[in-house]
């Protein structure tokens, strides 16, 4: 239907500048017939030798968009440091691990006891975002959990407590 309406546009008498407009008689009941002048009218403009090349524009848009930066080294990393501070990330503690088939994970009933892999006594895993970065020993603090921070975990122990 589309190529239909443009083959009978190309076909017509040219339009005057007071139709195309919206000045025209009949573009109260043919608002279909003004879009499409109007798309062929942009369709046309877009190739006059003075507008500017893509890259251009887009450069122009970024320099009205992102002012530039202030140079300072040490007050620009501060200003970084500052925007994270406010940032929630979730902390877990993990007692430990297991797998269990689907079989047994159905057979699981109150009071059912599941042996994990941590030892009595041993230090609990101290999650960030899911991430291991510390380990710690499991205190009480006014009738509630808490976690003592003994042991700072680094990269490479990271990867060894993953390969696990």
């Amino acid at each position: 239907m589309f190529e239909q309406e443009k083959a009978e546009q190309e076909n017509a008498e040219p339009e005057t500048a007071g139709q195309r407009q919206g000045e025209g008689p009949g573009d109260d009941d043919d608002p279909w017939a003004a879009a499409m002048a109007e798309q062929a009218a942009s369709e046309a403009g877009d190739d006059t030798p003075d507008a500017a090349p893509e890259p251009a524009r887009a450069r122009a848009a970024g320099e009205s968009v992102f002012r530039p930066l202030e140079q300072g080294g040490g007050s620009a990393a501060a200003r970084d440091l500052e925007m994270i501070m406010d940032i929630p990330v979730k902390l877990a503690v993990e007692l430990g691990r297991t797998r269990i088939t689907i079989k047994q994970l159905l057979e699981l009933a109150q009071g059912s006891v599941i042996e994990l892999d941590g030892l009595a006594g041993e230090p609990m895993d101290i999650l960030i975002n899911g991430y291991l970065i510390a380990q710690g020993e499991v205190v009480v603090v006014d009738d509630k959990y808490g976690i003592r921070i003994t042991e700072i975990v680094t990269p490479s122990e990271r990867v060894q407590k993953l390969n696990r």
